[in-house]
Protein backbone atom coordinates (compact mmCIF):
# COMPACT_ATOMS: atom_id res chain seq x y z
CA UNK A 1 0.00 0.00 0.00
CA UNK A 2 2.37 2.18 1.02
CA UNK A 3 4.82 1.55 -2.15
CA UNK A 4 1.79 2.27 -4.15
CA UNK A 5 1.13 5.72 -2.86
CA UNK A 6 4.96 6.42 -3.36
CA UNK A 7 4.26 5.84 -6.63
CA UNK A 8 1.63 7.53 -7.11
CA UNK A 9 3.12 10.55 -6.00
CA UNK A 10 6.54 10.52 -7.93
CA UNK A 11 4.32 9.84 -10.97
CA UNK A 12 2.08 13.10 -9.95
CA UNK A 13 4.93 15.16 -9.62
CA UNK A 14 7.13 14.39 -12.61
CA UNK A 15 3.67 14.71 -14.61
CA UNK A 16 3.09 17.68 -13.69
CA UNK A 17 6.75 19.56 -13.32
CA UNK A 18 7.78 17.90 -16.79
CA UNK A 19 4.97 19.09 -18.42
CA UNK A 20 6.02 22.60 -16.91
CA UNK A 21 8.94 22.54 -18.15
CA UNK A 22 8.69 21.37 -21.55
CA UNK A 23 5.54 24.34 -22.57
CA UNK A 24 7.95 26.91 -20.44
CA UNK A 25 10.75 25.91 -22.61
CA UNK A 26 8.47 26.06 -26.15
CA UNK A 27 7.06 29.20 -25.20
CA UNK A 28 10.88 30.61 -25.29
CA UNK A 29 11.53 29.42 -28.79
CA UNK A 30 10.77 31.38 -31.36
CA UNK A 31 7.34 33.05 -32.07
CA UNK A 32 7.25 31.09 -35.85
CA UNK A 33 7.61 27.65 -34.02
CA UNK A 34 4.44 28.37 -32.18
CA UNK A 35 2.31 27.19 -34.75
CA UNK A 36 4.08 23.82 -35.28
CA UNK A 37 4.24 23.58 -31.18
CA UNK A 38 0.61 24.06 -30.65
CA UNK A 39 -0.16 21.10 -34.06
CA UNK A 40 2.24 18.95 -32.14
CA UNK A 41 0.20 19.49 -29.06
CA UNK A 42 -3.41 19.25 -30.86
CA UNK A 43 -2.18 16.16 -31.76
CA UNK A 44 -1.50 14.89 -27.77
CA UNK A 45 -4.74 16.78 -27.17
CA UNK A 46 -6.85 14.22 -29.48
CA UNK A 47 -4.80 11.40 -27.80
CA UNK A 48 -5.94 12.63 -24.41
CA UNK A 49 -9.49 12.75 -25.15
CA UNK A 50 -9.06 9.06 -26.34
CA UNK A 51 -7.06 8.28 -22.91
CA UNK A 52 -9.62 9.68 -20.86
CA UNK A 53 -12.55 8.06 -22.57
CA UNK A 54 -11.30 4.79 -21.73
CA UNK A 55 -9.89 5.13 -18.29
CA UNK A 56 -13.34 6.44 -17.33
CA UNK A 57 -15.00 2.90 -18.81
CA UNK A 58 -13.40 0.90 -15.25
CA UNK A 59 -12.08 1.47 -11.66
CA UNK A 60 -8.50 0.43 -12.17
CA UNK A 61 -5.13 1.57 -10.96
CA UNK A 62 -3.97 1.57 -14.40
CA UNK A 63 -7.02 3.54 -15.18
CA UNK A 64 -6.43 6.35 -12.66
CA UNK A 65 -2.45 6.45 -13.93
CA UNK A 66 -3.75 6.65 -17.33
CA UNK A 67 -6.88 9.53 -16.62
CA UNK A 68 -4.43 11.63 -14.61
CA UNK A 69 -1.86 11.78 -17.36
CA UNK A 70 -4.50 12.37 -20.09
CA UNK A 71 -6.13 15.15 -17.98
CA UNK A 72 -2.12 16.67 -18.12
CA UNK A 73 -1.59 16.36 -21.20
CA UNK A 74 -5.31 18.32 -22.39
CA UNK A 75 -4.36 20.74 -19.55
CA UNK A 76 -1.02 21.21 -20.75
CA UNK A 77 -2.32 22.04 -24.29
CA UNK A 78 -4.76 25.01 -22.59
CA UNK A 79 -1.76 26.40 -20.92
CA UNK A 80 0.24 26.26 -24.24
CA UNK A 81 -2.31 28.17 -26.27
CA UNK A 82 -2.58 30.55 -23.86
CA UNK A 83 1.60 31.10 -23.06
CA UNK A 84 1.71 31.52 -27.08
CA UNK A 85 -0.94 34.50 -26.76
CA UNK A 86 -3.30 32.03 -29.29
CA UNK A 87 -5.90 32.11 -26.75
CA UNK A 88 -6.19 34.78 -24.24
CA UNK A 89 -8.83 37.31 -24.30
CA UNK A 90 -9.96 40.30 -26.75
CA UNK A 91 -8.02 42.56 -24.37
CA UNK A 92 -4.25 42.60 -24.97
CA UNK A 93 -3.15 46.03 -23.28
CA UNK A 94 -2.01 46.65 -20.14
CA UNK A 95 -4.39 47.79 -17.63
CA UNK A 96 -5.55 51.51 -17.69
CA UNK A 97 -3.64 53.67 -15.59
CA UNK A 98 -5.46 54.38 -12.35
CA UNK A 99 -7.88 51.37 -12.50
CA UNK A 100 -9.20 50.17 -9.72
CA UNK A 101 -12.06 48.03 -8.02
CA UNK A 102 -14.44 46.51 -11.11
CA UNK A 103 -13.03 48.56 -13.94
CA UNK A 104 -9.49 46.38 -13.06
CA UNK A 105 -11.86 43.44 -12.45
CA UNK A 106 -13.49 43.68 -16.06
CA UNK A 107 -10.14 44.61 -17.71
CA UNK A 108 -8.50 41.63 -15.38
CA UNK A 109 -11.34 38.89 -17.12
CA UNK A 110 -10.78 40.86 -20.38
CA UNK A 111 -7.22 39.54 -21.03
CA UNK A 112 -7.76 35.90 -20.34
CA UNK A 113 -11.73 35.60 -21.11
CA UNK A 114 -11.15 33.16 -24.20
CA UNK A 115 -8.91 31.15 -22.03
CA UNK A 116 -11.72 30.76 -19.52
CA UNK A 117 -14.25 29.82 -22.11
CA UNK A 118 -11.82 27.20 -23.15
CA UNK A 119 -11.47 25.49 -20.20
CA UNK A 120 -15.51 25.51 -19.10
CA UNK A 121 -16.04 24.30 -23.03
CA UNK A 122 -13.43 21.49 -21.80
CA UNK A 123 -14.98 20.83 -18.94
CA UNK A 124 -18.50 19.74 -20.60
CA UNK A 125 -16.64 17.91 -22.87
CA UNK A 126 -15.98 16.34 -20.12
CA UNK A 127 -18.91 15.92 -17.98
CA UNK A 128 -20.52 14.62 -21.06
CA UNK A 129 -18.20 11.57 -21.78
CA UNK A 130 -18.57 11.45 -18.00
CA UNK A 131 -22.38 10.28 -18.05
CA UNK A 132 -23.01 6.40 -17.32
CA UNK A 133 -18.94 6.40 -16.53
CA UNK A 134 -17.64 4.31 -13.26
CA UNK A 135 -14.34 5.96 -13.02
CA UNK A 136 -14.48 9.36 -12.31
CA UNK A 137 -10.80 10.29 -11.87
CA UNK A 138 -10.01 12.04 -15.01
CA UNK A 139 -13.06 14.80 -14.55
CA UNK A 140 -12.18 15.03 -10.58
CA UNK A 141 -8.49 15.77 -11.85
CA UNK A 142 -9.32 18.81 -13.88
CA UNK A 143 -11.64 20.24 -11.91
CA UNK A 144 -9.51 20.08 -9.20
CA UNK A 145 -7.02 21.93 -11.25
CA UNK A 146 -9.41 24.47 -12.44
CA UNK A 147 -9.88 25.22 -9.01
CA UNK A 148 -6.11 25.44 -8.30
CA UNK A 149 -5.44 28.24 -11.39
CA UNK A 150 -8.60 29.79 -10.36
CA UNK A 151 -7.37 30.40 -6.88
CA UNK A 152 -3.68 31.25 -8.47
CA UNK A 153 -5.62 34.01 -10.59
CA UNK A 154 -7.39 35.58 -7.59
CA UNK A 155 -4.24 35.54 -5.51
CA UNK A 156 -2.35 37.46 -8.54
CA UNK A 157 -5.83 39.92 -8.25
CA UNK A 158 -5.42 40.48 -4.80
CA UNK A 159 -2.09 40.57 -4.22
CA UNK A 160 1.29 38.08 -3.15
CA UNK A 161 4.21 38.92 -2.24
CA UNK A 162 5.90 37.74 -5.64
CA UNK A 163 3.94 37.54 -8.33
CA UNK A 164 5.94 35.79 -10.91
CA UNK A 165 6.02 38.58 -13.50
CA UNK A 166 9.85 37.86 -14.11
CA UNK A 167 8.76 35.03 -16.06
CA UNK A 168 6.15 36.48 -18.29
CA UNK A 169 7.19 35.82 -22.20
CA UNK A 170 7.91 39.31 -24.03
CA UNK A 171 4.57 39.06 -26.03
CA UNK A 172 2.85 38.47 -22.59
CA UNK A 173 4.77 41.24 -20.50
CA UNK A 174 1.48 43.67 -20.32
CA UNK A 175 0.12 41.22 -18.10
CA UNK A 176 2.14 41.84 -15.25
CA UNK A 177 0.69 45.12 -14.84
CA UNK A 178 -2.76 43.30 -13.97
CA UNK A 179 -0.98 41.51 -11.07
CA UNK A 180 -0.56 42.97 -7.41
CA UNK A 181 2.21 42.75 -5.18
CA UNK A 182 1.92 43.21 -1.26
CA UNK A 183 4.17 42.89 1.00
CA UNK A 184 2.33 40.73 3.47
CA UNK A 185 -0.71 38.07 2.54
CA UNK A 186 -3.95 38.90 1.72
CA UNK A 187 -7.38 37.41 3.29
CA UNK A 188 -7.78 35.35 -0.21
CA UNK A 189 -4.05 33.96 0.03
CA UNK A 190 -5.22 32.51 3.93
CA UNK A 191 -8.89 31.49 3.11
CA UNK A 192 -7.39 29.59 -0.08
CA UNK A 193 -4.05 28.18 1.16
CA UNK A 194 -6.59 27.23 4.73
CA UNK A 195 -8.83 25.47 2.12
CA UNK A 196 -6.19 23.59 -0.27
CA UNK A 197 -4.73 22.64 3.14
CA UNK A 198 -7.84 21.10 4.35
CA UNK A 199 -8.90 18.99 0.83
CA UNK A 200 -5.53 17.34 1.13
CA UNK A 201 -6.03 16.50 4.43
CA UNK A 202 -9.33 15.11 3.50
CA UNK A 203 -8.11 13.32 0.70
CA UNK A 204 -5.33 11.52 2.80
CA UNK A 205 -7.75 10.65 5.07
CA UNK A 206 -10.30 8.87 2.27
CA UNK A 207 -7.35 7.42 0.95
CA UNK A 208 -6.36 5.73 4.71
CA UNK A 209 -9.86 4.65 5.04
CA UNK A 210 -9.99 3.16 1.67
CA UNK A 211 -13.36 5.14 0.60
CA UNK A 212 -13.79 6.53 -3.09
CA UNK A 213 -14.32 10.15 -3.88
CA UNK A 214 -17.20 10.33 -5.79
CA UNK A 215 -17.34 14.00 -6.12
CA UNK A 216 -19.84 14.04 -9.36
CA UNK A 217 -23.06 11.81 -9.49
CA UNK A 218 -23.60 11.54 -12.94
CA UNK A 219 -25.93 8.07 -12.66
CA UNK A 220 -29.13 7.81 -14.24
CA UNK A 221 -30.80 7.43 -11.06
Amino acid sequence: MVTEVVWACVFTALSWWLGTGVILWLDRLPARSFRFSLAGWTVLLALSFWGVAHSMQEVSVFNAYLAFGSVILMWGWHELAFLTGWITGPRKTPLDAGATGWPRFVQSVQVMLYHELGLLANFAVLWWMQEGQPSHVAICTYALLWFMRLSAKLNLFFGVPQNGAQYLPAHLKYLASYFRSMRGMSLWFVLSMGVAMGTWFWLVWLAQQGLEVDAFDFSDN
